[in-house]
């Protein structure tokens, strides 16, 4: 969708501003591109040398993967003192403190001699002779060791420097050493843009600018943030990196990559930032929080953090790799996410930098292996388990229809307690036993049964206008290109008779026959099958067993076939309670109807004969359909206490629900009640839901998988967390730790990482690089931090202050630091080039999302409506198709029209397959694995999107607008308006004279050519303001554009 009529005139009319600009491009890219070398000068001999900074490194990245924890070749390992000063293979000892000539690794990094030289030529390592002398100059100050830095507890120590804010204060002592100072402090205007970016991702409204800028008391600026803190826009600016963490997206990521339904999470966390949740509770309840006495719904919505991963439901998968596959996906994520650590390098064997074992990696990975979803997501948009969201327009329904219900039972039981009734179970004559059918599906479901369809789609009930009906008036259609079912649970209890004989009738539609039909029964389990057509293709149960019984080939198509199994047949004998059922097919189109069993009948044991018989089978059941009293009675039973009142009361229940004999003078208002219960039923299932996370009822043991291979069990282990760390305490000692444990021991006090990870990765979002640049990985490959005390005394104080995000922000952005001016000199420059000092202000590309969010802000175009479904806006024709299959509900992008095309990003439909465009254009991640940290290119496509984006040029065409009706009639006036929208500055005279000389040859241009005015002011689907001149329109939409294209705008300065 690309415009390119302004484009043409844009190039033409301001070329000058242009040029102006992609010099300013041209030159930054030259010194990003420019290699620059910043070598320290060599520290005299005398100087320390640290092990963590100095010695680590080096061995890290040429000697440990051969010795290291995961590889030891002559018997030597250089990762730990108590290794590195052992003999080898060779007799010779690598390290002798104090005599770098007597040591080994001296004698061999020094030494050109093939076979004997290290690093060996083959493993294209090298190091630089001062690194060589590096290690010998530490091996004679005696070697010291030190465990890499992250693993050390966290000491917070006091800054020298007494500073208002600590932040300053170690800052400032760092670039003391360096001969270095912070630079002025920056503007009120840009400080106010930068802080309002920062904190909700938008640039600040001409009011908000007008409002600071009036107010000249000392805390203006810490009002200032105050005020954005405390935004519902904050929350969605912060959720949206903690997005990139969990890998949130919309579809399942493989194969069909369908609809998801987990909006509901991504709605949490948002809502958990602009309400402040304490971190350390944030961050238990979305490992845990299933595991959290009494959990609440939101508790239980926070559990998706675990079900955010990638999935599959694609035909031939093996369900045991894919239990696998989930568990390492969880482990390694969990272990990058709050630990900072790249563990899935353990998999396969120990890892080979970080003191992490594959015997440590599987004990954590445990912990995840017992997860209760499916390990194949059957491409289902709801994935169990889940749970339905309390949607207040809902409930409001749902409690009216509750009072029109009971009203009705009470009328219902009122008049069924006079009816005339003789229980056969208490007749001196007994009845005649008689065959006949149970039916457990003819239009409508057994009450109070759970029903619901796999793969996520809506049960399909048709009429026989629109399918095939065998008798009644309705069937089940099921229409699937893969494994699909319909299952029935929880239904009132069948128990199965000598002889008995289950049965479905079923219609196989011509030239769309399915490769497999199934039955399938619920007694304690679900291994009772019989499959006709295609055995093989069923993946589920043993071969040749009563849990998958082969009834030999299809039935014939074209017409309604009853198929039958005898119940001993598929494992039910006599005696046995079945109540749950389910029809299953591979693919084709198959109607089911009148699904029930065959068996003799005693009226004296039939529930819908005796009163008797109906109690003692309901007994330990929750009736949901009866008064709060009335459901007491039934599911205790009758007693030696119950007397006559309370008999009668559930008796009149029973008539006026279930029993056969009474169904015809209680028709109409069984019809009045089924109407009103069918409305609720429709109403709860139309409810949106989430995927959660549960465990099984009872654990899978787990085991060190030998070469991370699926199906190669080693060591038996537990779950646990990684030797290195402090130890984990369990709540319970005398059972197996669960997720709740391992949540509580993450924000444990003695836990060394957690709070430097998070702190770390908020700098990060407030400074453009962490203290430890590498923010994924705090391990041994990963970078040093650049100033460990302010690292360790902001993680302290993190925990301190009761894991407080909203004063941790503040904090940082209260600093001198980060108030500074951006400006840079070419000493400074090629000092620090990365800004790591902090002797200037950060200066950072915006996001994809603040870049398209913030265009339709200043359009005025933007939708502040928040949650709910992933919404589409603008994207080019055929993104989605290309990779989508047939059978796939994202294969079509179907764009969404009003408000929705306008709404923040963060709530924008994530595709895994097919990112939207104008997001990957400008680095956004695809959701398949954690991303701690974005690249940030610079693509000449950028510059083209950012011009001829329907989204970006229909919202400078909105801006436009603006411009001609609040700016007044003074063109000079409206070019100060747009400056002010976008930039929160007015524009230097040499700005202006620019932009004006361009905007009068534009505005002579298209009073010349109305044909050329209509294409430009009819991009998008926002209606133009009545009464506005198209021709001046189009001549300010230009303007506008050109301003939003601005490299200060698409910055945060």
């Amino acid at each position: 969708m690309v415009c390119l009529l302004p484009t043409q005139h844009l190039l033409s009319s301001f070329g000058f501003l242009i040029q102006v600009t992609f010099m300013k491009r041209l030159l930054l890219s030259l010194i990003i591109l420019t290699p620059v070398f910043w070598v320290h000068a060599v520290e005299p001999s005398s100087a320390p040398v640290s092990f963590n900074k100095d010695i680590r490194p080096l061995l890290s990245e040429n000697c440990f993967s051969c010795h290291g924890q995961g590889k030891s070749k002559g018997e030597l390992r250089l990762d730990t003192s108590a290794h590195f000063i052992k003999a080898g293979a060779s007799g010779e000892k690598a390290v002798v403190p104090n005599q770098p000539d007597a040591s080994e690794l001296v004698k061999r990094i020094f030494s050109t001699e093939k076979g004997i030289v290290m690093p060996p030529p083959s493993t294209k390592k090298t190091l630089t002779a001062a690194q060589k002398e590096t290690l010998r100059k530490w091996i004679a100050q005696g070697a010291p060791y030190e465990k890499h830095w992250s693993f050390e507890p966290i000491k917070a120590q006091a800054p020298i420097e007494k500073k208002p804010n600590p932040i300053d204060a170690y800052l400032i002592a760092k670039l003391k050493k360096e001969g270095l100072s912070y630079a002025p402090k920056a503007d009120p205007s840009t400080l106010l843009r930068r802080v309002s970016l920062t904190l909700t991702g938008l640039t600040p409204s001409v009011q908000e600018m007008e409002t600071y800028l009036a107010d000249k008391s000392p805390d203006a600026y810490e009002k200032m943030i105050d005020r954005y803190l405390a935004s519902p826009k904050y929350g969605e600016e912060m959720a949206r990196h903690w997005l990139d963490i969990v890998r949130y997206a919309d579809t399942h990521g493989l194969h069909l990559d369908n609809e998801r339904q987990m909006w509901a999470y991504r709605d949490w966390v948002i809502s958990a930032f602009t309400k402040n949740q304490p971190f350390d509770r944030f961050m238990v309840e979305q490992v845990a929080g299933d595991l959290i006495p009494n959990a609440t719904l939101d508790q239980l919505i926070a559990t998706g953090f675990n079900r955010c991963n990638v999935s599959t439901g694609e035909g031939g998968s093996i369900s045991e790799e894919w239990v696998f596959r989930n568990a390492v996906d969880r482990t390694s994520n969990f272990m990058e996410a709050f630990l900072g650590l790249t563990g899935g390098c353990a998999v396969c064997h120990d890892h080979k930098f970080d003191p992490i074992t594959a015997k440590d990696y599987y004990s954590l990975y445990a912990f995840f292996h017992s997860a209760a979803d499916s390990p194949l997501d059957g491409n289902q948009l709801l994935l169990a388990p889940s749970v339905k969201l309390d949607l207040p327009e809902t409930k409001k329904k749902i409690a009216e229809l509750d009072v029109e219900l009971s009203t009705l039972r009470r009328k219902m039981e009122a008049e069924a307690s006079k009816l005339a009734y003789e229980d056969p179970a208490l007749k001196p004559v007994k009845s005649e036993i008689k065959v006949a059918e149970d039916i457990w599906f003819e239009d409508e479901f057994p009450k109070g049964s759970k029903v619901y369809a796999s793969p996520g789609l809506p049960l399909e009930l048709v009429d026989a206008k629109k399918g095939k009906v065998f008798s009644g008036t309705k069937a089940i259609r099921r229409s699937d290109a893969g494994l699909a079912q319909d299952v029935c649970e929880n239904m009132p209890p069948i128990t199965i008779q000598e002889g008995s004989v289950l049965f479905a009738n079923v219609f196989l539609q011509d030239g769309r026959l399915p490769k497999a039909i199934m039955l399938q029964y619920y007694s304690t389990n679900w291994l009772h099958r019989a499959v006709w057509g295609d055995y093989n293709i069923i993946p589920w149960g043993a071969a040749n067993t009563t849990e998958r019984v082969n009834m030999g080939p299809l039935p014939s198509a074209g017409k309604w076939i009853r198929i039958e199994v005898a119940a001993e047949k598929v494992g039910l004998k006599p005696g046995t309670v079945v109540n749950g059922f389910a029809v299953t097919q591979f693919g084709g189109i198959v109607f089911w109807d009148k699904i029930g069993m065959t068996g003799k009948k005693d009226p004296a044991t039939d529930p819908a004969q005796s009163f008797a018989a109906w109690w003692q089978q309901q007994t330990g059941r929750d009736q949901p359909e009866a008064t709060t009293d009335v459901a007491i009675l039934i599911k205790q039973g009758p007693t030696k206490t119950t007397d006559k009142d309370q008999v009668n009361k559930v008796k009149a229940f029973y008539l006026a629900n279930y029993c056969s004999a009474t169904k015809t003078q209680m028709k109409p208002s069984l019809t009045k009640l089924d109407e009103l219960s069918k409305k609720k039923t429709a109403l709860e299932q139309s409810a949106p839901g989430t995927a959660i996370f549960r465990e099984l009822p009872k654990p899978r043991d787990s085991f060190v998988m030998v070469r991370g291979m699926y199906n190669k069990q080693g060591e038996k282990v537990e779950p646990n967390t990684p030797a290195i760390f402090p130890p984990l305490k369990k709540a319970d000692p005398q059972k197996r730790a669960n997720r709740l444990d391992l949540a509580n021991w993450l924000v444990s006090p003695e836990q060394p990482l957690t709070s430097r990870v998070m702190v770390n990765r908020f700098w990060q979002q407030v400074f453009g690089t962490g203290i430890v640049k590498s923010s994924g990985d705090l391990g041994t490959q990963g970078e040093l931090p650049f100033h460990p005390e302010l690292l360790d005394w902001l993680a302290s104080d993190f925990r301190s202050n009761g894991w407080d995000v909203k004063k941790l922000m503040k904090l940082l952005l209260t600093s001198e630091a980060f108030q500074q001016v951006t400006a840079v000199s070419p000493e400074l420059l090629r000092k620090d080039p990365e800004n790591r000092l902090l002797a200037r202000g950060p200066r950072i590309r915006l996001d994809a999302e603040q870049i398209r969010d913030n265009t339709l802000f200043t359009s005025g175009l933007l939708s502040f409506d928040m949650g709910g479904r992933g919404t589409m806006p603008y994207q080019p024709p055929n993104i989605w198709e290309p990779v989508g299959f047939t059978g796939s509900n994202t294969r079509n992008y179907k764009q969404d029209t009003g408000a929705n095309l306008y709404r923040r990003s963060i709530y924008v439909f994530i595709k895994r397959t097919a990112p939207a465009p104008f997001m990957s254009n400008f680095d956004l991640p695809n959701r398949e694995a954690l991303c701690a940290k974005r690249e940030r290119s610079n693509t000449p496509l950028q510059a083209l999107q950012l011009m001829n984006d329907i989204q970006h040029f229909e919202a400078a065409r909105k801006l436009a607008e603006r411009l001609i009706t609040e700016g007044g009639n003074d063109a000079g006036k409206r070019i100060e308006l747009a400056y002010k929208i976008i930039l929160s500055r007015l524009p230097a005279p040499e700005e202006k004279a620019i932009v004006m000389e361009g905007l009068q040859k534009h505005i002579a241009r298209y009073k010349a050519d109305p044909k050329a005015s209509a294409l430009v002011v009819k991009v998008g689907e926002s209606k133009i303001k009545e009464g506005i001149n198209e021709s001046e329109l189009a001549a300010y939409t230009l303007l506008a554009n050109t301003i939003l294209n601005l490299d200060e705008t698409v910055n945060r300065n």
